[in-house]
């Protein structure tokens, strides 16, 4: 049984001895061996690696590309107008060494490197106007109004001026942080949101209303200039319509009344007597009625046909 125990404690000492002098480095780790806080050695290979027990020990790195996550700030444009910036950059250790010695641990360069890119930003900011920053500016038409898709919402055309910036922004950052000698390479600087702060965002949304108001009020009046113009040439064509209809129905009933003159001279010169008769008779309609009493003479030509068949010269009527 003593020495079964004593097996036992033996075992696990070789396990503690074994678990001290052997370590693994994991292909997405880099590390660095320290003796009594000074740097022995380091490793950027994956394996396993033997060091010294209970005197050597073993700080881990991260190999692979890192992200700092720089905090949401309100930085002013050349308009002086604050916009609300959150921005990040991504970057890898390339000397771990120095990394221990200025930064220590990955939480303090994600806060250096942090405030690296928000200053740096911020200089940049400083220097151009919204649209710049944006990356974009809306499409305007040839009347100098604001397209718009099927939806109201104005559309915008994409400009390079962003990417500018983020560049001027990463060469700013390389050279700071190599000043510094932090170890790190920084790899890019990106903008995730650029956006107005919520306190302004009443008057944002009053002078959009003003500008679709004013946008509305020069399509308004540019509809009512063209519905005058439409008016006044439906209206002239109207009255050249009206006139050239008069000239022809004049001209139509001038016509027709011509030619029922040329048939009654024909119909009377082929018979003038019956036409005279016919034309006492159309008079004795009119003037003569049931009770009327006229005085006349008996020589009136309006009684030649009442006296007898005979015409008023005494011939026979046909």
């Amino acid at each position: 049984m003593k020495s079964l125990v004593i097996l036992l404690a033996l075992v696990i000492i070789g396990l503690i001895a074994m678990a001290q002098t052997l370590y693994i480095v994991d292909e997405t780790e880099q590390v660095i061996i320290l003796r009594f806080g000074e740097v022995i050695g380091e490793r950027d290979t994956p394996g396993l690696f033997v060091k010294a027990p209970f005197v050597d020990n073993v700080v881990r790195f991260d190999k692979r590309v890192l992200r700092v996550d720089a905090p949401t700030v309100a930085m002013p444009d050349r308009e002086k107008q604050n916009l609300e910036i959150d921005a990040y950059a991504r970057y890898r250790i390339v000397d771990q060494v120095q990394f221990r010695k200025t930064l220590t641990t990955e939480l303090n360069a994600r806060l250096r490197l942090g405030d690296i890119v928000v200053s740096t930003l911020r200089d940049r900011v400083a220097l151009r106007d919204r649209f710049e920053i944006i990356g974009s500016e809306p499409l305007v038409g040839p009347l100098g109004n604001v397209i718009e898709d099927a939806e109201g919402l104005p559309l915008y055309e994409s400009r390079e001026t962003r990417s500018e910036i983020l560049n001027e922004v990463l060469v700013g950052v390389r050279r700071r942080v190599a000043e510094q000698e932090f170890g790190v390479e920084i790899l890019d600087v990106r903008i995730k949101r650029a956006d107005f702060p919520d306190s302004v965002t009443p008057s944002i949304y009053t002078r959009m209303r003003a500008e679709r108001n004013r946008i509305a009020t020069r399509f308004r009046a540019e509809g009512e200039e063209e519905d005058l113009k439409i008016r006044a040439v439906a209206n002239r064509n109207r009255d050249v319509i009206l006139a050239e209809a008069d000239r022809e129905s004049s001209q139509i009933r001038g016509q027709g009344e011509a030619e029922a003159i040329r048939i009654l001279a024909q119909a009377l010169n082929q018979d003038p007597e019956f036409f005279s008769f016919r034309r006492s008779l159309q008079a004795y309609q009119v003037v003569l009625g049931q009770q009327d009493t006229l005085v006349l003479s008996s020589d009136e030509p309006l009684f030649d046909f009442l006296s007898g068949p005979h015409g008023p010269d005494g011939d026979q009527s046909p």
